[in-house]
């Protein structure tokens, strides 16, 4: 009986030794199996953003799904995912003619889309040309 008594003591210390570092803090499990993509736009008069005070700033958030102050997240969404979130590649032909009145306008783009930081600057001409060269992402 008291090798029996020994043997139980020696097992419940060891299994107790055994599940000690087993125990802890859990690891947080991610909120969302979505990759982050959150943007903020920002439009202002200038050649570059450095220097220039934006006029207007939206953020635009597309996973899980379109959201933000944006006047349209859902198409701006749609747009950024059919390019693949490339910035370069958001053009259209709209058929609109503008005045080749210079009065530069920068758009600047900063985030995350789908994981990966984003950082974008692009000037147009005027406004004209930025509402009618670009996609629904520009108008804000």
């Amino acid at each position: 009986m008291r090798n029996f008594a020994r043997r139980a003591a020696t097992l419940a210390l060891a299994a107790t030794a055994l599940a000690a570092p087993m125990t802890g803090t859990a690891q947080a499990a991610p909120a969302t199996l979505y990759a982050p993509s959150a943007l903020v736009l920002t439009v202002g008069h200038g050649e570059t953003a450095t220097g220039v005070t934006p006029e207007r700033a939206v953020t635009l958030s597309c996973a899980p799904r379109p959201s933000g102050t944006h006047p349209d997240p859902v198409s701006a969404c749609a747009e950024l995912r059919r390019v693949g979130g490339d910035f370069t590649a958001l053009e259209s032909e709209s058929g609109i003619v503008c005045t080749r009145q210079y009065d530069p306008v920068v758009v600047t783009v900063d985030g995350v889309w789908q994981g990966r930081r984003v950082s974008y600057e692009r000037t147009f001409a005027n406004e004209c040309v930025m509402n009618a060269s670009a996609t629904s992402v520009y108008a804000f």
